[in-house]
């Protein structure tokens, strides 16, 4: 088996990701980075998740993004509540930097492990409108990690996959239950509290809802009210 590095935040959205690379062969090495977020019931529920779905490992890197802020998810500024972004509007829960960094902390760890294949579960449908889940974002940045490390260099390659970047939520939601991701498993909320439960209101968990109800899929979210 191939070794593949999968980005794992413990949404729904890379839970379906871990379960794809799997699905093709992959011996999954699963990702997740402490960034300094609010809610890291998210990093509890990666681990499930990962344990779940078969990765042969799991590591949770530590990057303080608290310390430069400018996120309503790292910093002091509240999480906008029953809010639809505008469609060029780029919402205050945007990281700035976030997916680049963790996709180069992603892309050396596949370095070691003589990864070739990334994989990540940015979305450009149903998504909170982030500059860095463009599909040009993904094939910039598969640009740069050839150019940038010595696999690249010596024609290995590496490769960016991004499975989810044209799918809908609900497409998403359908393709988990086929997979047999138990989404109970997942948090997605910006503020979940410390047992995973989510808040209902902000824009992640609007999109989580929105995508099961397309889908006709029971919602597993376990809620604060």
């Amino acid at each position: 088996m191939k070794n593949a590095v999968v980005l794992v935040s413990g949404g729904m959205d890379s839970a379906v990701v871990l379960a794809i690379a799997r699905e093709q062969g992959f011996a999954v090495h699963a990702l997740s980075v402490r960034y300094g977020q609010r809610h890291t019931s998210e990093l509890d529920a990666a681990d499930r998740v990962a344990r779940a779905l078969g990765a042969v490992a799991h590591k949770t890197v530590n990057v303080d993004l608290r310390s430069i802020g400018g996120s309503a998810l790292t910093d002091e500024i509240d999480v906008p509540l029953d809010h639809v972004p505008a469609a060029e509007e780029i919402p205050v829960t945007y990281v700035p930097a976030r997916n680049t960094i963790m996709l180069s902390v992603a892309l050396g760890w596949a370095e070691v492990l003589g990864a070739a294949d990334i994989f990540c579960g940015v979305n450009a449908v149903d998504y909170s409108g982030y500059p860095d889940c463009r599909p040009e974002f993904i094939e910039a940045f598969e640009r740069l990690a050839n150019l940038a490390t010595r696999a690249g260099v010596e024609g290995a390659g590496i490769r960016v996959h991004a499975p989810l970047q044209h799918m809908s939520k609900a497409d998403i939601a359908r393709e988990g239950v086929r997979l047999g991701v138990d989404f109970a498993d997942t948090v997605s909320c910006y503020q979940a509290d410390a047992d995973g439960r989510a808040c209902g209101h902000c824009d992640a968990c609007r999109l989580r809802a929105e995508g099961f109800a397309a889908a006709g899929i029971a919602d597993p979210t376990r809620y604060m009210r």
